[in-house]
């Protein structure tokens, strides 16, 4: 089987990136600071982890398996699973300044 090309690899690389900056933000956000978390804390981290559960299904989604070469739904799907995801995250950053 000839390894895949195109968006397949790309929008994988891209999620996988995305996810790692945003485990990076996490931590210096301070998840594990032993204060008691208030109700904007609360938001902040579910945008982030909404955003992270799009973006760890991106791979998955690009790669099942589909019925006829020339359908490109699965990708579709990913494309905008991926923007979800990255306008997640950057929410959830945007909203640990303002708040």
């Amino acid at each position: 089987m000839p390894s895949p090309t195109g968006s397949v690899p790309a929008l994988s690389a891209a999620s996988a990136t995305v996810f790692s900056i945003g485990i990076v933000f996490l931590g210096y956000w301070g998840m594990y600071e032993p204060s008691r978390w208030r109700a904007a804390d609360n938001v902040v981290f579910g945008f982030a982890l909404l955003g992270f559960g799009c973006l760890g299904l991106v791979p998955w989604v690009v790669t099942s398996p589909v019925e006829a070469d020339g359908n490109d739904k699965p990708v579709r799907i990913a494309r905008h699973m991926f923007l979800a995801g990255v306008a997640s995250i950057w929410l959830a950053v945007a909203l640990s300044v303002i708040l």
